[in-house]
């Protein structure tokens, strides 16, 4: 699907279509429609907090946009020409008016980009010479992971003409939206921002889609795109080391039968991810239980809760997602909290997108392209500024600055309704550390409904003990349960941890990171040359944008680094170690004033060490210019390519 309109037989209803509208993208789209710029110029949207985004625009303002819109799409379908199209000076006015704000000038060229009113795929590599051609031809490169990112490598290395294979250790692509299929396991993001920029989708059934429909989506881009007969399934990397007299890298692979293939590559891209080795957690006995235990990312086919006791340990994203689903098929559920997520406002959480949404994504020009710069708009720096620690901040420690704060007592004031009648649980479920300082979750009401279940306990009483009937607490309390679900997270901090990496003059990553990953961009490090990974350190995001559009940064690099190799005849890149540590001399002072570096915050952002290994503390905005090419006097090149 590409989002542009040809008339189908049967034309949706598009009076009924518009009703489902977003009324700001409506306009923009109007305007491109029509060429009438003095939309812009009447109400604007004011987006106000937790509202329904529409930006509280008048009724008769609403009727007015909707008929002229429906007029202008039948004129379109009628065979009218679109106007041409508008000037840069107009398309800056249409950007601020459905931002709802002026928007900073360096977002401009970035946003831009994202928008793609001409439909072409900026990030899309341009091997077009000759010279790139040939280098392209002599290439390879090896990708671990079929998940999102490893996909991802993959179709770019292609559009270059570079030969590549991925190792995955599943069946099938997927990734973690493969291995997680727990009850209530959906995306956190909305889906038309969790999608390839290049591969819309105008079909998701719901706002945040669910682990099947996301699979779904992941195993038809790998289909379109031929890449399965690149991917070496039930295959698991061993190490791989970097051959200096060559210049490559010799990797050891495990298939399913035990038996182990070197595989030579001029460079390795690592896309394994970082929420994918479960987590157990350091209680003792964990071993002694007699009765059904597993971490919730391994969610047994033949699990049923009818009618069991359960023990649910850890509060995070997924527990958030389970529970609401199994509470009411349990005899009893007993969850375990160390400490509570805030919960950010979202009740179209589980809404399901109406066949006008559709109509309007799929058919009508430039609305998909303008909706989806909405969502990226007010879902990625928007809230940036509010999760960054004030120095000077002289107030209680569970906030990190005035905006902080403000943000703060206007989600309790969200969770304390939703607690009216257990001022127990309102106690239990408000975070006492500062909005930002861990993982907000989505929150649609469904959450603490569960726990107000009377057949469901919130216990903030901590875990001493794993016994062969239960858990046992720190009061001496001993709850005899049937079954302990661990929703306690994973070995997020701890970088590829699934193999060993041999760089330059046989050092190895893990023990060059000594428990501290640390990447230049988050992809490579000194001593590795030509070893990349996506989603590496300091490439989490917390508050602002969706994973999907890191990657897709991310791999626009990678491939401009091969790039370099070739237009130079480079065999080797390796980033200067000074290059490499100040940048993140950089990163961590930043870290260290955003929330989640905040010294009363404990969370799996940072690592044994205390250092804040996972997240991205700048706007996004300036890892887009960051990663848009490879800068020569960053890196070493050594060596000849083979010809």
């Amino acid at each position: 699907m590409d989002g542009n309109l040809t008339t189908p037989p049967q034309a949706p209803a598009m009076g009924e279509a518009l009703l489902e509208a977003h009324l700001p993208s409506l306009v923009v789209t109007l305007v491109q429609l029509t060429g009438d710029t003095s939309w812009l110029d009447g109400e604007r949207p004011v987006y106000l907090p937790f509202g329904d985004g529409q930006g509280d625009l008048s009724p008769a303002f609403q009727a007015r946009v909707r008929a002229a819109a429906e007029a202008a799409i039948d004129a379109y379908r009628s065979g009218w020409p679109l106007p041409p199209t508008p000037s840069a000076e107009t398309v800056r006015r249409m950007m601020d008016y459905i931002a709802g704000e002026p928007i900073p000038e360096h977002y401009v060229p970035f946003l831009m980009e994202e928008l793609s009113l001409d439909g072409v795929d900026a990030k899309r590599p341009q091997w077009e010479t000759s010279r790139l051609k040939e280098a392209a031809a002599r290439l390879k490169v090896l990708i671990i992971g079929a998940g999102m990112s490893g996909l991802l490598t993959a179709i770019r290395l292609q559009q270059a003409g570079i030969d590549f294979e991925i190792i995955e250790k599943n069946p099938d692509v997927g990734g973690t939206w493969l291995e997680n299929t727990y009850p209530g396991c959906r995306v956190d993001s909305p889906n038309h921002m969790y999608s390839y920029s290049f591969e819309p989708n105008h079909d998701w059934p719901q706002r945040y889609s669910t682990q099947d429909v996301l699979l779904a989506y992941f195993q038809r881009t790998a289909d379109k795109h031929g890449l399965r007969s690149h991917i070496r399934f039930d295959a698991t990397v061993v190490e791989t080391r970097f051959d200096e007299a060559r210049s490559v890298w010799r990797t050891t692979v495990r298939g399913k039968d035990g038996r182990t293939e070197e595989i030579v590559a001029n460079a390795v891209v690592s896309a394994v991810g970082q929420l994918n080795q479960p987590r157990m957690p350091d209680i003792e006995g964990i071993d002694r239980f007699e009765g059904v235990s597993f971490h919730s990312a391994r969610w047994p086919a033949d699990f049923d809760p009818t009618g069991k006791t359960i023990a649910v340990i850890g509060t995070g994203a997924s527990a958030f997602q389970f529970v609401p689903k199994i509470a009411p098929e349990a005899a009893h559920l007993t969850v375990f909290q160390r400490t509570p997520p805030w919960l950010a406002p979202t009740a179209n959480y589980h809404e399901e997108v109406g066949a006008g949404k559709k109509a309007l994504l799929e058919h009508v020009p430039f609305y998909d392209k303008w909706y989806r710069f909405y969502l990226f708009w007010t879902m990625t720096d928007g809230i940036y500024e509010a999760v960054k620690a004030d120095a000077d901040w002289a107030g209680a420690q569970t906030a990190v600055g005035a905006a902080n704060a403000m943000l703060r007592e206007m989600l309790v004031e969200q969770i304390r309704p939703q607690t009216e009648g257990r001022d127990d649980l309102f106690a239990k479920v408000t975070p006492a550390y500062p909005f930002g300082g861990k993982r907000s979750l989505r929150d649609n009401g469904v959450w603490i409904e569960a726990l107000r279940r009377p057949n469901v306990d919130l216990v903030t009483t901590p875990i001493t003990a794993i016994t062969a009937a239960g858990v046992k607490t720190r009061d001496g309390a001993e709850l005899a349960v049937d079954a302990i679900i661990y929703g306690t997270g994973f070995h997020a901090s701890d970088f590829l941890r699934t193999f060993r990496i041999y760089g330059r003059g046989g050092v190895e990553l893990h023990e060059q990171w000594d428990g501290d990953a640390r990447a230049y961009l988050g992809m490579t490090a000194p001593n590795f040359p030509n070893f990349f990974a996506i989603y590496g350190p300091n490439t989490n995001i917390v508050v602002n944008g969706s994973i999907i559009f890191f990657s897709e940064c991310s791999v626009r690099y990678v491939v401009g680094c091969l790039e370099l190799l070739a237009e130079t005849g480079a065999a080797a890149l390796e980033v200067k170690p000074e290059v490499h540590d100040a940048f993140n001399h950089k990163v961590d002072a930043m870290n260290a004033r955003m929330a989640w570096g905040a010294p009363q915050v404990s969370s799996w952002y940072k690592n044994a060490k205390g250092r804040v290994s996972q997240n991205w503390p700048f706007p996004l905005v300036d890892y887009w210019r960051a990663t848009l090419k490879p800068d020569p006097a960053d890196f070493t090149l050594t060596g000849a390519a083979e010809g």
